[in-house]
């Protein structure tokens, strides 16, 4: 049986939107727990309530009804959560606000407070001290001293190779890892992301840093309003710059190496087929977080988030297998379903409809950016290999319609009630 209008939910959410920045600044919300570690670890009775009671609840939380499917069995994952990327609409969890290590998943807060501070094409050489405190045993995409990148390059080392090299150079260039912490810690409170403290901006096991399968969704759905975002995270390989050395003929060039991907529900693996559908997000892994991973894919018109935070048992690959378990479920459920909660929108979101007849801009949006610029009625779909060396063997396109921008006529952000992506993840067929 289908879920009933939201309508009457959504109005009362809208009415409690003026008081959310002051409920959600609690300190139950904003103290950083050191990360749940062992087998034993259980998730605390009460956690953070944004998007919803049900989502402070430990356990699963799912409305199971006439028509709606099961959930998938074998779901060993200590946190997990299936939202609607567009609307918001969460429709099922399980301990969605339990703070844990997020490894290397924290990237997506990275880029999506970093990516719009500089063009692509801005270059920098690289110095040693760029590289200072990369932790041992990092992911690496093989940056060297001395050598120029583009910002590009290092953007494609971020998301390909999970570089915490590319990361560290990053906030080199941005002041430093204290200000890039910073920033990232004041960003993640915009976006409500309040499960959330960054001591590392790359991801790296640190005492304090923590995150939630909840807030992972809230950032890796901010970070898709942004163009270069979803041109990042959607690529499978990709050629990086190698080190210049002198050739026979004692000539100074340069290579170039092959990248690729290890989001495996996008490259595949040995016992990892690509999921249909699928268009990113990030993945991650440290001893501390185990596996994580938070995915966006697209099936039908609808396009989910899902995130899945340390399986407990399984293989190397296990974290994507629950994934496309959870991703096979929702597209079954969307549609018939009731939420049980939903993904808030940006503090700054939430102010511009709280007040009468304010209107949001661009900058307002919770980082849509560029995202949004350029992507107005009538714009042509762009693929996301059209971005020269750099997206070898692409899969996703990215096509913008002009019914699914967040600002709508008017300008109006619709705050819970429907937070589009300003385009649609949609699969095409591989060469």
């Amino acid at each position: 049986m289908p879920a009933p209008k939201n309508t009457a939910r959504r109005s009362l959410l809208v009415t409690s939107a003026v008081l959310l920045s002051t409920a959600l600044s609690a300190p139950v919300a904003l103290a950083a727990p050191k990360p749940s570690a062992g087998p034993s670890a259980t998730p605390p009775a009460k956690m953070s309530t944004v998007g919803g009671a049900r989502l402070g609840q430990p356990g699963t939380q799912v409305n199971l009804a006439s028509g709606v499917p099961v959930l998938p069995k074998g779901l060993s994952a200590r946190s997990w959560i299936v939202a609607d990327a567009e609307s918001g609409d969460v429709l099922a969890a399980h301990n969605a606000h339990w703070r844990l290590a997020p490894a290397s998943t924290l990237k997506m807060l990275f880029a999506d407070t970093l990516l719009p501070k500089w063009p692509k094409t801005t270059k920098h050489k690289v110095e040693l001290s760029d590289l200072a405190g990369v932790g041992s045993g990092s992911s690496m995409v093989g940056i060297k001293e001395d050598e120029t990148y583009t910002v590009h390059d290092l953007w494609l080392g971020v998301f390909l190779r999970s570089g915490n090299d590319a990361v560290h150079v990053l906030s080199a260039m941005n002041g430093g890892v204290e200000n890039t912490v910073e920033e990232m810690n004041e960003h993640a409170e915009e976006l409500q992301a309040l499960d959330t403290h960054v001591v590392s901006p790359d991801g790296y096991d640190a005492e304090g840093q923590v995150s939630s399968a909840y807030d992972l969704t809230l950032i890796a759905r901010s970070g898709l309003q942004k163009k270069d975002f979803r041109e990042y995270c959607s690529t499978v390989r990709a050629k990086f710059p190698g080190e210049t050395k002198k050739n026979k003929k004692g000539e100074k060039v340069r290579g170039s190496f092959e990248i690729q991907n290890t989001n495996r529900l996008l490259s595949g693996d040995f016992d990892m087929p690509v999921y249909k559908g699928i268009a990113g997000v990030k993945n991650g892994n440290t001893t501390n977080a185990g596996a994580t991973f938070t995915g966006v894919a697209e099936r039908d018109g609808k396009v989910l988030l899902v995130t899945v935070m340390n399986p407990e048992e399984g293989g190397h690959n296990e974290v994507y297998k629950q994934t496309a378990k959870l991703f096979d479920w929702g597209f079954k459920a969307a549609g018939k379903v009731e939420p049980v909660g939903e993904l808030v929108p940006p503090k700054s979101a939430a102010r511009a409809d709280a007040r009468p007849g304010a209107t949001a801009s661009s900058g307002e949006a919770g980082g849509v950016g560029d995202g949004a610029a350029g992507a107005g009625t009538g714009s042509k779909p762009v693929a996301s290999a059209a971005v020269g060396s750099g997206s070898s063997g692409v899969g996703v396109a990215l096509g913008v319609t002009g019914g699914v921008l967040v600002l709508l006529a008017g300008g109006v952000f619709l705050v819970n009630r429907r937070w589009p992506l300003p385009d649609l993840v949609r699969r095409r067929s591989r060469p």
